[in-house]
């Protein structure tokens, strides 16, 4: 960031130049788009296939910090509801460290095309080479669950530039370029696809006792960021939405330095406890199917056991 500032000549220039601009609109769907409008009905053989049909995945999907606790629990659930090519993307130490979960995740879907790609959700150069390498192993991307994302709980008062921004480049500057690369690969196929990106329980209020301006800010970029992208990218088919956790019992939230403060979370949620990543999967399934979650875009779905109630 600079710290010159421009001439008064400059800034003048600037200022008029805005009343010559041209402002780029965007375009919605019709309700006659084969893209947007209704599926045609299951045919009714047995309540069992039409409840099966309702929320099956079908397709390829990508999912970015899918070596990940919260990651690979929802490509499991994607898998097991139907999904026939995944790409998982996550930094190659996290893919190393991951490797036993993601083999014993292959040796359960032995029919489905599961594979790895290293990225780095803060260089678009990573970006690119990943979901191209990603479109070209799995022939098209219909899906992209965006998890990958970093903590950061620092007082306000004394957070550096680079701490703060750190956060927001992975957690939302990250989210944006990986949507935006797959939904280039749904536009271009000509039929649409899901993205799902994960905002927070901390998109929507403060978080006590642990300041985390820098997080909540990028997570609350998420969830306006769902609803921009649900409006703009209806028009391809495209549905965005999100999904806010609250506090999850994964190894971001373990050790005994937090057991005081993690005594505080559980007495503030109405169900008394942190959330099982198991309990995030029908949100998951439920967004990223093509039937159950047809006209579901722009939307976020709260999984905190409550505490957003208080």
């Amino acid at each position: 960031m600079s710290n010159q500032t421009p001439s008064t000549g400059a800034a003048e220039d600037q200022r008029a130049s805005l009343t010559s601009r041209v402002i780029p609109t965007m375009t919605l769907s019709k309700g006659t788009s084969p893209l947007t409008r209704p599926l045609p009905p299951v045919p009714f053989t047995s309540a069992r296939e039409r409840a099966e049909a309702r929320f099956q995945v079908l397709g390829k999907a990508v999912v970015t910090g899918g070596a990940g606790v919260l990651g690979l629990i929802s490509a499991q659930a994607l898998l097991e509801h139907g999904l026939s090519s995944l790409c998982i993307m996550d930094l190659p130490q996290t893919l190393e460290v991951s490797k036993s979960q993601i083999e014993s995740l292959a040796s359960k879907f032995p029919s489905a095309l599961i594979s790895q790609i290293p990225l780095d959700v803060t260089s678009t150069d990573s970006i690119k080479a990943a979901f191209d390498t990603a479109n070209e192993r799995m022939d098209g991307i219909d899906i992209l669950c965006c998890f990958a994302g970093i903590p950061g709980c620092q007082p306000s008062l004394t957070v550096t530039p680079d701490q703060f921004n750190r956060v927001i480049d992975v957690n939302l500057n990250g989210s944006f370029f990986c949507a935006q690369a797959a939904a280039k690969v749904m536009e271009a196929s000509g039929k649409g696809g899901s993205i799902l990106l994960t905002a927070s329980m901390s998109a929507h209020y403060t978080n006590f006792p642990q300041p985390q301006a820098a997080y909540n800010a990028s997570k609350a970029g998420i969830a306006h960021l769902t609803r921009n992208l649900g409006a703009e990218w209806a028009v391809h088919g495209i549905r965005v939405n999100s999904i806010s956790p609250g506090y999850m019992d994964t190894i971001l939230n373990a050790g005994d330095g937090l057991a005081d403060i993690r005594k505080v979370w559980d007495e503030r949620c109405p169900m008394g406890r942190m959330g099982d990543p198991e309990e995030i999967t029908g949100a998951v399934v439920l967004l990223c199917s093509q039937r159950a979650g047809r006209y579901i875009t722009g939307a976020d779905i709260i999984v905190d056991g409550g505490t957003l109630t208080l």
